[in-house]
Parts: structure tokens; C-alpha cells; sequence
């Protein structure tokens, strides 16, 4: 496989057979994100797609169950191109079971609930989607570049269409202003969306972002692990879903946490009430240990 630039992948994704069908992110205007400041959006040429999964071993290609497509959101291709690729899949690949990809809200608002039922069918079942924040104002503020109501919209046609999601938020985002309130839009967004996976990431300051350039300069003021804390609390707190499985345990957050929800929410509510009440008896990730 060849691959061009840096490629990420979910962590779940880590057996997956990482295929590169676009380069960069459509979106590609996040404060926070370093990932793609070097590689502009463009689709990746098919022809070299085909040669490298039809050039895998062929004991290679009998072993792949899951295929995640790169990089920052292959959803953004057409329908058109997106069923050529799962026929390339799904005939070089005999024992694929499911196709994942990064998803921007507003490429899901530019497929018809046919269009991604279709794509469904096809093998995509799971997207992940960087939903950041439920408050409107930190969205605007980051430059996401899209509205909490068309992120929900998107997220229901991705639903409605049987796809599952799992959707991410940052905590530390906002800064410390508009901690809380950032962190109660987010539980209360998050449970609109009602996803089939939550997880909760920790801000990094990645050199050579305009939010690294705001933390140096004083514009934004980011949380202390503390009160990260705090509004992870604020996060579960405003969270009703009807079943998801719950994760806070990235490399880049503070204290490694989760459970299956509703089921284990009051437990994690206990456990963050339990830190903060004491927080001097809890052994917290360093900083120098918080990795993205």
C-alpha cells in the first residue's frame, strides 16, 4: 500500500486495512487541527487505488475483514466514485464485513438518505464524525465551518440510512470561559444525535495552529486538568442516550474513563464526583504522558 502524507485512523480502526482514496480533510479550516495543514483536499486517482489493493498478496486480501477509508473524510466523494471503490473491495476482498470512514456533517447533508441507505447496503457501516462541540458560539469561535444544526441533520440522514456513528467532542475546547457551558451544549447535542459511540478527547496545542497561536497570546485561556475534569462531568452529566458505548480514554485525556450508557452513567458521575471532591488523592495522566 502506498500512502501519501501522514494518514490517521480511529483507534479502533487499528486492524483495519487503511486504504487512501482521498488526501486531506474537504473541511480543513479547524483551529485545533495540524493534521492536514500540509495536504490539500484532492481525490486521490482511482487507478492507484486499484493498484494497490489488487497488488495486496493474495493471502493478504483473503484476511481483511474491515477497510477504513482515508484520510480526513472519503464521504465527501460522490456516490458514483464511493460505489466504484466498494465493487473494487468488495471483488479483491472476499471476506470484507465492513467499510468505515471519517465523516463531515456536510458532506452527509450533500447525499440524499437514499443515497447513504445505498452506500449502507454496499458495506459502509460505520462513520466517524468530529462533532467538537454542541454550542454554536465555540464552533464559530474554532472556525469548524458548520452549524450545531447541520451537524444534527447530518448525523439523522447517516442514522436513518442504518449507518452507526460514533461521534467525538473536545473538552478544553471553549477554554475556560465557556467551559460549562460549551460541556452542557455538548451532553445535550450529543444525546440529540444519540449515537452508537461517544468519545470525549482532550485539547493538544499542535504547533503551527491558529489555536496554538491564541493559547500563546493570551486569547484563549484553556482549562486546568481540573476543571477539564469538570466539564467532562458537565458532559455525562447532560447526556441521554438510549444506547452507547461511552469513551474517555484517549492518550490525550487526563483521567481514562467509560462505560456503556445509560446503563453506567451514574457510576461514571460517581467516580468523577469522587476525583474532584479529592483531587489531590487521584493519580492524573501528566501532561508529559498525553499524546494525540
Amino acid at each position: 500500500m502506498r500512502y501519501h502524507g501522514a494518514v490517521i485512523r480511529p483507534p479502533s480502526e487499528a486492524d483495519s486495512l487503511i486504504v487512501q482514496v482521498t488526501y486531506g480533510c474537504s473541511n480543513n479550516t479547524c483551529d485545533f487541527c495540524g493534521t492536514y495543514l500540509e495536504k490539500p483536499f484532492s481525490v486521490r486517482p482511482f487507478d492507484e487505488v486499484v493498484e494497490d489493493i489488487t497488488g495486496l498478496p493474495v493471502t493478504v486480501r483473503q484476511r481483511v475483514r474491515r477497510v477504513f477509508l482515508a484520510d480526513g473524510d472519503a464521504m465527501a466523494l460522490s456516490s458514483r466514485k464511493l460505489d466504484a471503490i466498494l465493487d473494487l473491495l468488495h471483488r479483491a476482498l472476499p471476506n470484507l464485513e465492513r467499510v468505515s470512514s471519517y465523516a463531515n456533517a456536510r458532506n452527509l447533508l450533500g447525499k440524499t438518505v437514499e443515497e447513504l441507505a445505498a452506500l449502507r447496503g454496499r458495506g459502509i457501516e460505520l462513520l466517524y464524525l468530529g462533532l467538537e462541540s454542541g454550542d454554536e458560539q465555540t464552533l464559530t469561535d474554532i472556525h469548524k465551518g458548520i452549524s450545531v444544526a447541520e451537524q444534527i441533520e447530518g448525523c439523522r440522514r447517516a442514522s436513518d440510512a442504518g449507518m452507526q456513528l460514533s461521534v467525538t467532542a473536545i473538552l478544553g475546547l471553549a477554554g475556560r470561559e465557556r467551559s460549562l457551558v460549551h460541556a452542557a451544549a455538548t451532553g445535550e447535542v450529543l444525546s440529540t444525535i444519540d449515537p452508537e459511540y461517544i468519545g470525549l478527547l482532550t485539547l493538544m496545542l499542535t504547533p503551527g495552529t491558529a489555536m496554538e497561536r491564541k493559547v500563546a497570546t493570551s486569547r484563549v485561556v484553556l482549562p486546568d486538568s481540573i476543571g477539564i475534569l469538570r466539564e467532562l462531568r458537565e458532559i455525562v452529566a447532560h447526556l441521554d442516550v438510549s444506547d452507547c458505548l461511552f469513551r474517555c480514554n484517549h492518550a490525550s485525556n487526563y483521567l481514562p474513563i467509560g462505560g456503556r450508557l445509560p446503563g453506567d452513567k451514574a457510576a461514571i458521575l460517581a467516580q468523577l464526583d469522587r476525583v474532584l471532591d479529592a483531587p489531590a488523592a487521584t493519580q492524573l495522566r501528566p501532561e508529559s504522558w498525553r499524546l494525540l
